[in-house]
């Protein structure tokens, strides 16, 4: 049996490594607005979305925050 965990910590300004590619190719978003519902930014094009707060949580496959914890992780595919 598994426990649930809570919502995960993120903040305006950070910027999250998704499992799956953005069309333009970008795989490192930031994220503009925190809620129900999330916005983020594609770092590579710009475009921006909202999804639903449980979809971006699946979908996360890192958190790098802004500032010099994103200048010190290697963006490896």
């Amino acid at each position: 049996m598994t426990t649930p965990q809570g919502p995960m910590d993120i903040q305006v300004g950070d910027h999250v490594r998704l499992r799956k590619p953005h069309p333009c190719g970008g795989f490192v978003w930031e994220v503009v607005r925190i809620g129900a519902d999330i916005g983020i930014r594609c770092v590579t094009c710009g475009r921006r979305v909202m999804l639903p707060r449980a979809k971006i949580e699946k979908q996360v496959k890192s958190l790098v925050k802004k500032g010099e914890a994103a200048q010190d992780q290697p963006h490896a595919a």
